[in-house]
């Protein structure tokens, strides 16, 4: 086998990632890559060198694991990878156990915690254990002890081997996109269509791949359509097959394709009428198709699309029997600007699709933080071309570069939502008394909040159940 180790260089831009090098057949694959094998991701903090390389060892056969030395490289690890397990050394020299401890149950509560102890320190980590922390091990580690606590507490953590594998490609820190990953689930177990919808670039197609993915036609063949950028002719033998006139050859339609499977199509609000009605009669009507020697379309169908359907079928673009069959599971798929808490694992995945060349591309924390704390402009295909432009580059990426100085109407707007939002989280979230702060009788006020696309809910308080038909709320046209 060829050597390719000596292509490897290191930019210091970020955290470590040394992606697989992809063969050209690889690379020109259609299908879509598997998913790797979850493995719980652990990080373990020590000072001592030779505990690390112990707890390493003992450890990565099944688990992800991640050493650092102090608190701060536990934190950062933390940010850039949100951890399943965190297991850590008592005694730490700027920040010790019980302040990371506090630290991280602040800033993620699920996260379980097993603190490392000497003998004489036992008193000290039972009242960690008290504070919060899973457990304690004391120093020298038995392997046996070691490995049942961390089974147990990973067992404990939110790691599901199960749900982990639909959504490799969707790792999500935010609770917002947690909340719609979980719709998605639901929404995989059973074959009705799905609506989504939000601005171009949120990542759907990812998001139908992973309900296709999580659902019992996995095995089956995707095929995507694009509604937009073809006339109705070329659209409608894309859809349905036919005499191509290019070739004057039979041509299979995507509906045929994807039997059995799942059928995507993009920017569905660009569908003719026409076609909108072949593919309810198709989809839908069983007999549709008999008589021609072919068995019933039998196809999973997930429409994605910037706006909800349901005023575009008030004007007319849409029919109402179309709209009622794609509309059944609605999920909105947030802005990059509501999930920022995704921004570190996002710029980790994409370094490692935009370095095939084998080389090391790292961003330091400080640039990380930054992007996850910058007002961001772009969505996630834009920061994607950002951070390509970055590795091209050799540079750090800033959000200042995906964009050009706002218009004075764009910066009033946003200005606008910025105040709603903050209304909103004075008021946790109660349109009432957001209303009020804001000097704004209630309708006029939630007029607003619909058309700026602000959600009340996202403001309320935890444990809040997020009602579906807020989805579409938010999603109405801007005035």
């Amino acid at each position: 086998m060829k050597d390719d180790s000596r292509h490897t260089a290191t930019v210091s831009l970020g955290f470590g990632i040394t992606p697989k090098l992809k063969t050209p057949k690889e690379r020109g694959s259609e299908k879509p890559p598997a998913p790797p094998v979850a493995r719980a991701r652990v990080t373990v903090v020590d000072e001592d060198a030779g505990t690390r390389r112990m707890m390493e060892g003992r450890l990565q056969s099944k688990y992800q694991v991640t050493c650092v030395q102090s608190a701060a490289e536990a934190l950062d690890a933390g940010i850039r990878a949100r951890p399943h397990l965190v297991i850590s050394e008592l005694r730490l020299s700027s920040m010790d156990g019980f302040e990371l401890l506090k630290e991280i149950k602040s800033r993620w509560p699920d996260i379980p915690v097993i603190i490392l102890t000497a003998y004489g320190t036992i008193p000290d980590a039972v009242k960690a254990t008290q504070a919060g922390a899973f457990g304690f091990l004391v120093k020298p580690i038995e392997k046996e002890e070691l490995l049942g606590q961390v089974q147990r507490a990973v067992a404990a953590s939110n790691f599901s081997p199960d749900a982990a594998d639909w959504r490799a490609r969707l790792d999500a820190r935010a609770k917002l996109m947690e909340e719609r990953l979980a719709l998605a689930n639901s929404a995989a177990i059973v074959n009705s269509p799905v609506l989504l919808t939000g601005q171009n670039g949120t990542g759907k197609e990812l998001l139908a791949r992973a309900i296709h993915a999580a659902g019992p036609r996995r095995e089956r063949p995707f095929v995507t359509v694009k509604c937009q950028g073809s006339d109705e002719s070329q659209l409608e033998l894309a859809l349905f097959g036919g005499n191509d006139p290019a070739t004057n050859t039979p041509a299979p339609g995507a509906v045929r394709q994807a039997q059995h499977g799942t059928l995507l199509l993009e920017d569905v609000e660009h569908l003719p009428v026409r076609l909108q009605a072949r593919l309810v009669h198709e989809i839908r009507d069983t007999d549709s198709i008999k008589g021609h020697g072919q068995e019933r379309a039998d196809v999973r169908l997930i429409c994605a699309g910037k706006d909800d359907l349901k005023s575009a079928m008030a004007s007319g673009q849409v029919r109402s029997d179309f709209y009622y069959l794609v509309s059944v599971m609605p999920i909105e798929v947030p802005p990059l600007g509501r999930r920022r808490e995704d921004l570190p694992m996002l710029v980790s995945h994409f370094l490692e699709q935009a370095t095939e060349d084998g080389s090391k591309k790292i961003y330091t924390p400080k640039a990380i933080e930054e992007l996850a704390t910058t007002e961001w402009p772009g969505e996630v295909r834009n920061l994607f071309d950002l951070v390509k432009q970055s590795v091209a580059l050799n540079t750090i990426p800033t959000p200042k570069q995906a964009t050009d100085v706002p218009s004075y109407q764009e910066a009033r707007k946003q200005f606008t939502r910025d105040y709603l939002v903050s209304n909103l989280q004075q008021a946790g979230g109660n349109i009432s008394e957001a209303a009020r702060l804001a000097k704004r009788n209630r309708t006029d006020f939630y007029k607003l909040l619909t058309r700026f696309r602000v959600r009340a809910d996202d403001f309320k308080p935890p444990g809040h159940n997020v009602r579906r038909a807020g989805f579409k709320n938010e999603r109405t046209r801007s005035a």
